[in-house]
């Protein structure tokens, strides 16, 4: 009996102790991704890539609800501010965890104390391209074009701040022309706009230039990494096309807000790392142009520090501010 009553008494323990874990069971219902653009664009189609992904994953609903304006600070601020359950997610590009903090005067979020870092989604090429009617077909030409004209041409770019834009420039002070900077409120009404003509240049991320080079609406001059993309290995890098000391990418990061349950935090990066982990994941990502990221809580954390720095020198190089 003495055995028999030790032995439930050890089952109660047990439960208690596991009960509480059981209880957690993240996700137990749907889940929002904020993307601070609007759709259409990179950040868009990788955010629903995810959120498909995760959705098989923890069978619950997954949605991508896009917040546009303010150059990603919009839609930023909504997550800081909700509560920290992991309910609530930002898929970004740069711009409002490692580039808005020194390009405006004052944001209402602090990016470095505001979120919970839990991984690097993927990285992408910038890609610069111009309208067909653009008599320029390599970056030489182009700039030739701009100094013949100073202040003449325009270039687009997916909002303030956003990495398009300071590839742009970038290209201003690295080749010596003047080209106006036109922001838009995302990157697909930006590209409309360059396929339609209205504006003549931009640079933008391989998954949303690709297709329109493929169904040639534009035309690429050069990629802005690097190295040469294998999606399109005839187009010469900035450099190689004449233009020194220009290298500009774009990634996209998955962050919660501060203050997050340690082990609902570990559960989404869990979750992250299986999905990325998927070879049909990984095809779909490479399809659109885009490199699996492979860093995630406190490794991604030092990632966004090290960008934060690096958008720093080159919001100070390009003189770009936002009051």
């Amino acid at each position: 009996m003495r055995h028999l009553i030790s032995a439930f008494a050890a089952l109660v323990m047990a439960t208690v102790i596991v009960q509480p874990v059981q209880a957690a069971g993240f996700p137990d219902r749907g889940v929002k991704i904020v993307v601070p653009f609007p759709a259409g664009g990179s950040n868009d189609v990788v955010a629903r890539l995810l959120g498909t992904k995760l959705s098989e994953l923890w069978g619950q609903p997954v949605v991508v609800d896009n917040r546009a304006g303010g150059g990603g600070n919009i839609g930023a601020e909504a997550v800081a501010r909700s509560p920290a359950d992991g309910y609530t997610l930002l898929l970004t590009a740069p711009g409002p965890l490692a580039v808005n903090q020194s390009l405006y005067a004052q944001l209402p979020f602090n990016p470095a104390q505001d979120f919970t870092p839990i991984a690097l989604i993927a990285s992408v090429p910038i890609v610069l391209a111009v309208n067909p009617s653009v008599k320029a077909t390599t970056v030489a030409e182009l700039v030739a074009l701009a100094k013949a004209s100073p202040g003449k041409l325009n270039f687009g770019s997916s909002g303030l701040g956003s990495t398009n834009h300071l590839a742009g420039e970038l290209l201003k002070t690295r080749a010596g022309i003047e080209i106006v900077h036109v922001p838009y409120r995302g990157a697909a009404p930006a590209m409309n706009d360059l396929i339609g003509g209205q504006i003549p240049i931009m640079f933008d991320n391989m998954p949303a230039v690709r297709p329109q080079v493929q169904g040639k609406t534009i035309r690429a001059l050069a990629v802005a990494g690097a190295a040469r993309s294998p999606l399109f290995p005839e187009l010469p890098t900035m450099a190689e096309a004449g233009v020194a000391n220009f290298e500009a990418s774009s990634w996209f990061g998955l962050v919660a807000p501060a203050k997050m349950p340690p082990d609902v935090t570990k559960a989404l990066i869990d979750g992250v790392i299986k999905v990325m982990k998927d070879s049909d994941m990984t095809k779909r990502l490479a399809e659109v142009g885009a490199e699996p990221g492979t860093l995630s809580g406190d490794a991604f954390g030092t990632f966004l520090r090290t960008e934060s720095q690096k958008w720093e020198q080159v919001v100070k190089t390009a003189g770009a501010k936002v009051d």
